[in-house]
């Protein structure tokens, strides 16, 4: 009678623990979908959260989903399909100045800059006049707006009216650049690194000139976004994954291995690979929540100035609420 009780015990002691495992596994494993560039810089951070499981530490299953275009990705978290996306504080701003409830956690302050090849006579913005400049991201790109304001107000320079301007897509830019058809080139962070890794130097960085502009700090280029009824709704969810990401971020920082383990997913070796890392290494944010706010408030008079209703719609401040954990 006794041996009975005894198994009968360590039976329902057994499927108690399974019982509460699962219910613990149900509760933790929160699924996350985020909708992302296929091959995007983010993806590297990603990538990283999933190989070492980063997303199960911290509680939820990150499901990546890949888009083709940034509107699509835009389309999809309007449409709920999927719970975050990355773009820029000032899409974010614009969102909330028309009614929506988006919000931003910083991801990455790595932006574009003016590259020349390493033999150039252009030593300042102010040899840029006449010259055949390639620009990624169209006119109304911040970057080119930051160094237009720039060039405006230390040499008098109107780079738009005065050069012969040629807008295309990054990897087109490049090309060029590489060829010798572009006397200098303004691309995306990750184009300029490519281009370093292969003769160029940096002429001038988007973040020099919005310090040089007023800000007093290097504010996100681009971040995580997500509703911000959706994080009040999933508090453990978006916790999870801001700290998934700075697990990540803080691997990445330090070891040179997982670099090397990601160069299929970077496309690159070599120094190409070693300079993509260094400039995401620097890129890596260190302010708070409350500077970064600021700059961007900063940045915002200065964007407005130069951009216009095209760039960031009526309003004349900064949408309070950007940034997530600001108000």
């Amino acid at each position: 009678m006794i041996r009975v009780c005894i198994r009968a015990f360590f039976s329902l002691a057994i499927l108690l623990l399974v019982y509460e495992v699962g219910i613990t596994r149900a509760l933790a494993d929160e699924t996350v979908r985020i909708g992302v560039l296929k091959f995007g810089t983010v993806n590297w951070e990603l990538d990283t959260i999933k190989f070492h499981k980063f997303d199960k530490k911290h509680g939820i299953d990150l499901d990546i989903r890949f888009f083709a275009g940034e509107d699509a990705t835009n389309v999809a978290m309007m449409a709920g399909d999927v719970d975050i996306i990355v773009s820029d504080w000032l899409w974010v701003s614009r969102q909330r100045s028309s009614g929506e409830d988006l919000t931003f956690v910083p991801y990455s302050s790595s932006v574009g800059a003016i590259m020349v090849p390493a033999q150039s006579p252009i030593k300042s913005l102010g040899d840029l006049k006449g010259m055949k400049l390639g620009v990624a991201g169209g006119p109304l790109d911040k970057s080119w707006l930051l160094i237009q304001g720039l060039a405006k107000q230390q040499y008098a320079l109107d780079l738009a009216a005065e050069n012969e301007i040629i807008y295309g897509a990054p990897p087109l830019l490049a090309e060029k650049a590489m060829q010798g058809e572009l006397d200098a080139v303004l691309n995306f962070w990750n184009f300029c690194a490519r281009l370093e890794a292969n003769g160029f130097r940096r002429l001038l960085s988007a973040n020099d000139a919005a310090k040089a502009l007023g800000a007093s700090g290097t504010t996100s280029a681009i971040g995580y976004i997500f509703h911000e009824k959706w994080a009040k709704a999933h508090p453990q969810a978006v916790a999870g994954f801001i700290a998934a990401s700075r697990d990540a971020k803080a691997l990445l920082a330090t070891s040179d291995e997982d670099w090397r383990r990601l160069a299929p997913v970077v496309r690159a070796e070599g120094r190409e690979l070693d300079v993509l890392r260094d400039r995401y290494r620097e890129g890596i944010p260190d302010d708070t929540i409350e500077e970064q706010q600021a700059d961007a408030t900063k940045l915002y008079s200065v964007l407005a100035e130069l951009g216009g209703p095209r760039l960031v719609g009526p309003a004349k401040t900064l949408a309070a609420g950007t940034f997530w954990g600001d108000e």
